[in-house]
This record gives structure tokens, sequence and C-alpha cells, in this order.
């Protein structure tokens, strides 16, 4: 051995001495743990903490992610979206907020749903994946909040309620008026018998027209790592890039009817008249329009009353609820107007303009933890959306249609039950 080599030596009984010597001090000295691990100074401890990622997040989502990040036991993790841009923006949203660099960005939904850390997902795409981004988030076990409308036809309604109470499955609609104290006590009104034996409950549809999606002509398609136009597309019927398909609201990107206003503003307005009749099965009847008005009925003769004019201007989205008793008429102002105000019975509504979502993102988040029903659960969701469905399809054949809600099928209609459902393109499924 070198001299050099046996002066850096350590001798065995003097590297025991130091090496307990070290031990020790490691032993006893305090072990310095960060406030936020431990829920201090207003931060949730990470186990009581929500994991989020967020799938398809444009201009709703990005209100709707707002809502999220403003709620102190939510942890944003993960972006997915088609489109480049909206990566990036999400990813920027999320940093800033946590003061790092985590949040991670993908393309394709499914690598987003494939992590165990996730507990519950933002699902803010346009309508045409709702239904089956949400139908593959709860098979991966996954929560979610998905924004409406949240299914393009009666079929995809069924299934998307019977695969979350199969899967047990937390699921909010992006319904958030049911979380809103005056549009609330006007259907607490109606529900509890204070207006008397419900007659008529009446829904603004904002339009009341049925189309086809369209065709447009061809134009030069981005990289897919820009736009997945592919991804973009899923399950719709395929059709060429066109910028105006791509931005915008549009309920459809193949063939199909087209839902329109009757079910963009009905899946909040026909909802609230569903919560306003109890939840009980959607209309069995529903007639064309007339003098402006669609008139659906309920089993019990309660009257569903699409109509676009002849509203108290209470803002968007007014629905009325008239009884033999009494009526009471609300809107997105967040006023009410009542036929008497004895109605109150001394109480005080909260008056809370502006439909804001944070109400119902609190509302999910706590059922997230409880494991109970949110109010815009999907069993609600669904019976909502397929009476705006029948009503879709009254309105495209122009004359009345029945519907069967013990067999899910209009009675003796094979022309009406051709537009229950549609074709999924490859490799989609529900």
């Amino acid at each position: 051995m070198s001299k050099k080599a046996k002066a850096n030596q350590v001798p065995r009984r003097r590297f025991l001495k130091n090496t307990i010597s070290a031990t020790g001090a490691a032993l006893f000295a305090p072990t310095i743990i960060p406030g936020s691990a431990l829920g201090l100074n207003g931060a949730v401890a990470p186990s009581e903490r929500i994991v989020v990622g967020g799938i398809g997040i444009g201009n709703r989502g990005t209100y709707d992610l707002g809502c999220f990040l403003q709620q102190p036991d939510v942890q944003f993790v993960a972006v997915c979206d088609v489109k480049e841009r909206r990566r990036v923006a999400v990813k920027k949203i999320a940093d800033k907020k946590y003061g790092n660099q985590n949040c991670d960005t993908y393309r394709d939904f499914r690598e987003l749903l494939d992590r165990d850390d996730i507990d519950a997902v933002l699902i803010a795409t346009g309508p045409n994946w709702h239904a089956t981004a949400a139908m593959t988030a709860a098979k991966a076990g996954k929560d979610m909040y998905c924004e409406k409308p949240v299914t393009k036809n009666i079929s995809q309604s069924l299934v998307l309620s019977e695969t979350m109470r199969r899967t047990g499955r937390v699921f909010q609609a992006g319904t958030q008026r049911r979380n809103l104290p005056h549009f609330a006590f006007a259907c607490e009104l109606a529900r509890t018998g204070k207006l008397g034996k419900l007659q008529k409950v009446f829904a603004h549809p904002a339009g009341m027209q049925a189309m086809m999606s369209g065709w447009l002509p061809s134009e030069p398609q981005p990289e897919k790592e820009v736009v997945d136009w592919d991804m973009y597309l899923g399950p719709a019927a395929w059709r060429p890039f066109n910028k105006k398909l791509l931005d915008g609201f549009n309920f459809e990107k193949g063939g199909g009817l087209v839902g329109g206003g009757v079910l963009e503003w009905g899946s909040h307005c026909v909802d609230l008249c569903q919560w306003a009749v109890d939840d009980c099965l959607p209309p069995v009847e529903y007639n064309a329009p007339k003098d402006g008005e669609l008139v659906a009925r309920y089993e019990n003769g309660t009257e569903l009353i699409f109509r676009e004019k002849g509203w108290i201007p209470l803002g968007s989205c007014p629905v009325r609820f008239e009884g033999e008793n009494g009526w009471v008429e609300a809107g997105d102002s967040g006023k009410l107007v009542l036929s008497s105000n004895a109605l109150l019975a001394g109480r005080t509504v909260d008056e809370i303009g502006g439909y804001p979502a944070t109400y119902h993102v609190r509302d999910f988040l706590d059922c997230v933890k409880s494991r109970k029903q949110p109010k815009g659960n999907a069993d609600a969701a669904c019976n909502a959306h397929i009476a705006c469905h029948a009503a879709n399809i009254a309105l495209h054949l122009g004359r009345q249609v029945k519907y069967d809600n013990k067999k899910h099928e209009f009675i003796d209609d094979e022309q009406a039950n051709r537009l229950r459902s549609e074709a999924l393109r490859e490799p989609w499924r529900l």
C-alpha cells in the first residue's frame, strides 16, 4: 500500500466512533416538517387533498378551472387538450398558482386517466366528447365534473346513468344553477307543494330549432402536435379539417341531429324544471311547436312548456313554476318574482346573480369525499337530457311523439326511435 493510501485510510475504531456520533446526532436532532404537510396556516394536508386533472380546457373550462383552483383542498396536476396552445395556457395557470413547473400536459386523455394519483377530472371538451370521456373516466376509477350538455342523444343519457351507478363514481353535470339559492328556493316551492298541485313548469330554450350538422370545405390540416384533428373528432363521423369547426361552440362534428338551444339552454332550464317536479321520470308526450311554445306532458298531467317569449325580465335562463295556489319565476339576475310574498314565509333568499359555478364545484368536491350524490348527479342529468332530446326530436319531425319511460323508446314510432342514438366512429365505445 502506498504512503498516500495509508495517509487517507481511516482507522476502523475511529470510523465506528464517528459513525455512532453522527447517527446519534441525527436521532436527536429536531425534524422540520413544512406546515403545509400538516395542514397548518390554512393549508390542507396532502391526505385531505383531491388531485384533479383537466380534459379539454377551453373558454368554459378555464372558468371552471378557476373555480377549482379557489378550493384549498384541490391540487391540479395535469391537463389534456387536443390544442397545443390550450395545453400551454393551462399549464401556465396551474404552475403560477403553485409556484412550480409540475403541471403535466397530454394530448390523449387516456394517458391522463392512466395516472393512479388523480382522483377526479374536469371534463370541459365540446359536447361531442362529453359522454364518451365521462364513461371512459368512470371505468378508469375517476370521479368527474362534466360540462353540459353531457350527452348527444337518449341512448347516451341512459348509458351514462347506468355506468355511474355501476362504477360508483361521483358525477356532477355542469348545471350549476342547482346550487344557487334563488333557483333552489323556487324549486323547493314547487317540489314541496307550497304552490299547490303543480300544473305547469316553463323552460327557456334560447332558440327553438333542430338542425343536422353540416360539411365545410377542406382546409390545410395543422401538425398533430399543434391540433390533433382526429382526436378532436373523436367518436363523431370523420370530416375534413376546417377551422370553423375547430373553433367556437359546436354540438356535433359528424352526422346526427344537433341539439341547438333546446339542448344547450334546455340542459339548464329543463334541468331546473325536472328538479321542480322532484326529479321524476321525463315527460311521456311531446308536441310540435305551436304559437312559439312546445308543450310536453308528464305522466301525472303536469305540463313542461318550452317557450321563447313572455318572460319577466329576470336575466338569462328563466324558469317559471305554476301551481293551483301560486307561481314563482326566477332567472340569472338572482332575483325571484312570486305570486304572493306570503310564499317566502318570512325567509330571506340570497340573491346571487351571474350564475357562478363555485358553489357547484364545492358541492362536487364535498361529495367526492363523502361519496354522496351531488345536486347534478347522473340520474338527474339523464332525465333532464332525455326530455331535451325527445323535445328536439318532436321539433325536428314537426309532430307529436310519445315516450315510454319503461322501455325507453318512442311508442309505435320507427322514425323517432332511429333518432334515439347514433353510431360512434371506431375505436370509440361508450
